[in-house]
Formats: C-alpha cells, sequence, structure tokens
C-alpha cells in the first residue's frame, strides 16, 4: 500500500482527498488505481503529471518500482524552459 499525495487542484475528483491509500508496486500501477479509485482523474492523469518518489522527481516512466512508506506525490507536469 502507497500512500499518494495529491495536488490541492485534485480534490474535486477525489472528495475532498489530498492524499489517496493505493496497492500498487510501481508507478504505472499507482497512476491506474488512483483512476480506478477516482474515475475523475483520468483526464488529468492522461494529460500528464510528474511523480516524485522520496523527494526526487522521476523520470523513469510507469515501470520504476515503489515501496510501501515511500513518500510519493502526484505533482502537476514540470516543464523545463
Amino acid at each position: 500500500m502507497v500512500d499518494v499525495q495529491l495536488w490541492t487542484g485534485l480534490r474535486r475528483f477525489t472528495d475532498g482527498a489530498t492524499v489517496v491509500t493505493v496497492d500498487a508496486a510501481t508507478v504505472g500501477q499507482m497512476l491506474d488505481a488512483l483512476v480506478a479509485k477516482h474515475p475523475g482523474l483520468a483526464p488529468v492523469i492522461a494529460a500528464g503529471g510528474s511523480v516524485a518518489i522520496d523527494g526526487e522527481i522521476t523520470t523513469g516512466g510507469r515501470h520504476l518500482p515503489l515501496k510501501p512508506g515511500s513518500d510519493v506525490y502526484l505533482l502537476q507536469q514540470m516543464k523545463g524552459g
């Protein structure tokens, strides 16, 4: 089980929750589980976002492993400039 911290703009899709607990071993499973639990998140996740694990924004994609107890944040997509 992993607790996923969501940015506050997503509260409207999660009945006000900013933390959602899901059963996931990878980033991809976590994203899929978030959508299964809160279908309103589907367009937001499909549009892209950033995932931070234990303080580092990931670049490895959906296959990256998650460990129970990791600090996981779903963030608005980070764009370079």
